[in-house]
């Protein structure tokens, strides 16, 4: 069959042979957005409006300060906090609206019910000062194209043969992208198709979290005296793995290889 743009992706990651294919695109897109962040791009005037509104989270905002761009990175931030002081300017004049009213109740506001309202105002208001530090510019991209790329999963799985027999014989996918897999099938194939794919996806899962589960009783084994002669097999890296397989990859070695 033809490849594209998006089908070219989720080869190379399938071919990696990981332990999640998906984990290793969804890094990889993660990194190229990092990239993006910190490059010529932080000056082009839509992509500051977007980090102006959303900023980044934590996770994001360690990866970042981690690649080594500090100018590109403190861009971003000055105009975030620009933003941030407009937004947080309003929410507080609220506050202190309903601060003074407080201050200033007497029996007859307390009565009726005046103060309670008063005190409604500034716990909403911390809620929208809670929900201002969560928003995450990068996790919103990343969790768009990751979409596409499910989508272009299933192209691939029922108009490439090769393709749907490689994913048959791997080694499955993490717990979290395997449920994103289901919910988009259910999209995409037909009964038939959709019957045939939970089967062969619980299957695989279910194998393949026997084999992880193995690795790490054997890596537990392996502190024990009595099995200190015995070879490791394949459990040195059995923490990584297992807990990469029940969470999405997130300790241990980089699941897309450095070019």
């Amino acid at each position: 069959m033809r490849y594209h743009i998006d089908t070219i992706p989720i080869w190379d990651a399938v071919k990696l042979d990981g332990e999640c294919p998906l984990c290793s695109l969804e890094r990889k897109t993660e990194l190229g957005e990092a990239e993006r962040y910190l490059g010529a791009s932080v000056m082009e005037p839509d992509i500051r409006i977007k980090v102006n509104d959303k900023g980044f989270c934590r996770k994001h905002h360690t990866m970042l300060f981690s690649m080594s761009n500090r100018l590109g990175h403190a861009l971003m931030l000055e105009s975030h906090t620009i933003e941030n002081r407009k937004k947080t300017a309003q929410i507080f004049e609220k506050m202190n609206r309903a601060a003074e009213q407080l201050i200033q109740a007497g029996l007859g506001d307390k009565l009726s019910g005046k103060t309670r309202n008063a005190a409604a105002v500034i716990t909403g208001e911390a809620g929208q000062l809670t929900e201002l530090s969560g928003t995450c510019l990068m996790c919103e991209t990343i969790r768009e194209n990751m979409l596409r790329y499910l989508h272009t999963f299933f192209h691939l799985y029922k108009q490439d043969r090769d393709f749907s027999a490689r994913i048959a014989g791997g080694k499955g996918f993490c717990l979290p992208h395997t449920g994103q897999l289901i919910a988009v099938a259910a999209e995409e194939l037909n009964s038939r198709e959709l019957g045939e794919f939970i089967r062969m996806i619980t299957r695989l899962e279910t194998e393949n979290l026997e084999r992880i589960q193995e690795d790490i009783s054997w890596f537990i084994k392996k502190f024990d005296y009595r099995y200190e002669a015995e070879s490791w097999k394949n459990s040195k890296d059995a923490v990584e793995r297992t807990v990469n397989k029940t969470r999405g990859w997130c300790v241990g070695k980089e699941p897309v290889p450095e070019e």
